[in-house]
């Protein structure tokens, strides 16, 4: 398939039809030589503030035709969550409408205008939390990057997708900017309604590669899963995500990490900032580590800064304090069903050792076979899981049935049972220093 140019392409931009062969992994497609993509192609959309502007903006959506593409703009960094502060949105018959959801209540409008409308996104994950605390959520998806590494596509960022697969340029110099800026500036809004522009046809690219390998029906089982699994569940001690955590131990000091973490996201919240913005996590860590019990101490502790670090000085020294006196600390570690790390099986598990060496490499040529990263042929850690601890008797049903209970899509067992029953039936037997090696997990990109 060759896409149609748009009108908002640099000037002298080869003709489709004049354009080499640039071949993707097999597939030998006419695209054009790279060009940038200048402008939407009806210019930069004004931004829907006004709730006249919005029902515009939901009839028009509502009366396009075919799948919608949709992004959306947070602040991460710079904000307290990750909600919106822009959504773009782009449907053949209605254009593309850039709105500022910070007005409004919700985007219920514009949910209902996508009803039964494939909504075509990139890296799902990533937005998709932000767009359901608007009230938006599709009822049919198409994930471009996930499209992308199914079709095993060597690069699988938005601009590089659509370089590979449409010969068009895209800026991405603004993809770290501070969205919740008011009013926003044109080349951001440029950019933004860039991202939505060519969407559609990415897709068909996308669906034809798929077709081609035989892997749409992967795709769209992984799309559903996406949808099927909803919004996570907010994470259990969020403070235990703190980067630098793992140098702490002593439960006390753990403790004033906790302190600490809680009353900045308190802070943060209260001033609409990323906590970040307000004192480092490794700030939190340096000030649990050295326990100062005055202010001159917490200021003088090597690795305590941040913009809020002095001005907030007293309010840090009091969650230390709290901690110093608890009676109650936090474990270190809490319980986890998980397997321990493949680097100590050898020691702990020869067995477990022998089933994972023995089934990853038949799992990683499969995937090489396919033409399809390995993550994506089968998650690590249900593998990981399933060697650590088999079916009491191994065979291709019982393999599958637990493969189905940890989250595998009906694709992956497919594929992954036959390899991994008789792997686990018939594991190698390796001295410990060949097993260790063999159940390192390859660097994931």
């Amino acid at each position: 398939m060759t896409p149609k140019i748009p009108d908002n392409t640099t000037a002298g931009a080869p003709a489709a039809d004049t354009a080499p062969h640039i071949t993707v992994e097999g597939f030998d497609s006419p695209i054009p030589e790279i060009i940038e993509l200048a402008a939407p192609r009806e210019g930069v959309p004004l931004v829907i503030e006004t709730q006249v502007g919005l029902e515009r903006c939901a009839a028009a959506i509502a009366a396009g035709t075919g799948p919608a593409g949709v992004d959306a703009e947070r602040a991460s960094g710079f904000r307290y969550g990750q909600r919106a502060f822009l959504v773009q949105i782009r449907r053949e018959g209605a254009g593309t409408w850039l709105i500022d959801p910070e007005p409004f209540e919700n985007l219920n409008i514009i949910n209902d205008a996508l009803r039964g409308v494939e909504w075509i996104l990139h890296a799902a994950s990533q937005d998709l939390p932000c767009l359901s605390e608007l009230g938006m959520w599709p009822d049919k998806l198409f994930d471009t990057e996930l499209a992308a590494r199914l079709a095993g596509l060597p690069r699988v960022g938005l601009a590089a997708v659509i370089e590979q697969l449409l010969g068009f340029g895209l800026a991405k110099e603004h993809s770290a900017a501070d969205w919740s800026t008011r009013p926003l500036p044109e080349p951001w809004l440029r950019y933004a309604a860039l991202d939505v522009e060519v969407l559609t046809e990415l897709r068909e690219e996308l669906v034809e590669l798929l077709e081609a390998d035989g892997k749409l029906e992967y795709a769209e089982q992984e799309f559903a899963a996406i949808l099927a699994a909803g919004i996570a569940p907010p994470r259990v001690d969020p403070w235990r995500k703190t980067s630098g955590l793992h140098q702490i131990r002593d439960r006390r000091q753990l403790a004033a990490v906790r302190e600490l973490w809680l009353e900045r996201d308190s802070l943060a919240q209260k001033r609409d900032v990323a906590p970040g913005r307000l004192i480092p996590d490794s700030a939190l860590v340096a000030a649990a580590k050295a326990m100062p019990a005055t202010v001159p101490q917490l200021l003088g502790t090597k690795g305590f800064h941040g913009r809020a670090a002095q001005r907030e000085a007293p309010r840090w020294l009091r969650c230390i304090a709290t901690a110093r006196d608890l009676t109650e600390l936090p474990p270190l570690h809490l319980p986890t069903s998980a397997p321990p790390p493949p680097r100590v099986w050898a020691d702990r598990d020869p067995e477990a050792a022998a089933r994972l060496a023995t089934a990853r490499p038949l799992l990683q040529e499969k995937a090489e076979q396919l033409n399809l990263p390995l993550e994506n042929l089968l998650t690590p850690d249900f593998l990981r899981r399933l060697a650590w601890r088999p079916p009491a008797e191994v065979t291709e049903a019982s393999v599958a049935a637990e493969l189905l209970a940890l989250g595998a899509r009906e694709w992956q067992v497919e594929l992954a049972t036959p390899l991994i029953t008789s792997a686990f039936l018939n594991p190698q037997s390796l001295p410990p220093r060949e097993a260790k090696a063999a159940t390192v997990p390859a660097p994931e990109q």
